[in-house]
């Protein structure tokens, strides 16, 4: 079968989960020099914060997380629905973010993805879009 994964397929994928983990981490700690740690520095990565406009390259990527940082609210996620896929030297790993702090709540659909270099997995698209309080059904729930 084609989707069978083997186990260092599952060693890889384990290992992009846990960049995947250092990233959050990161992000609710407002620790800068781990964020720097988990991305990769160059001009081809990209990241899209719900609700603003595409950011291109390290060091424009970097202000972004300096500003979110910086800002007065303190963010907690609750992951849930994470799947990870490694192809190559290339991974991806959809999730929802499940948000809270003091005011707000809310999820939000991501996708991250890597690439293996020597360093080893390092973030070059972050990518998250606001869930709607209500959504349409699932194309699961769609077939019944």
């Amino acid at each position: 079968m084609a989707d069978e994964v083997n186990d260092d397929q599952k060693s890889e994928i384990q290992a992009v989960l846990r960049a995947n983990q250092a990233f959050y981490r990161a992000h609710e700690q407002r620790d800068l020099e781990a964020m720097s740690a988990v991305w990769e520095h160059s001009a081809t990565i990209s990241c899209i914060h719900p609700g603003w406009p595409i950011v291109r390259g390290w060091p424009a990527i970097r202000e972004t997380w300096r500003r979110i940082f910086a800002g007065p609210g303190r963010s907690q996620f609750i992951i849930t629905n994470v799947m990870g896929s490694v192809r190559g030297s290339t991974a991806w790993v959809t999730l929802d973010e499940n948000m809270m702090d003091r005011a707000n709540t809310g999820t939000i659909a991501a996708t991250n993805v890597f690439v293996r270099n020597a360093d080893g997995w390092k973030l070059t698209l972050h990518h998250g879009s606001p869930v709607a309080a209500r959504h349409p059904k699932s194309l699961a729930d769609q077939d019944e």
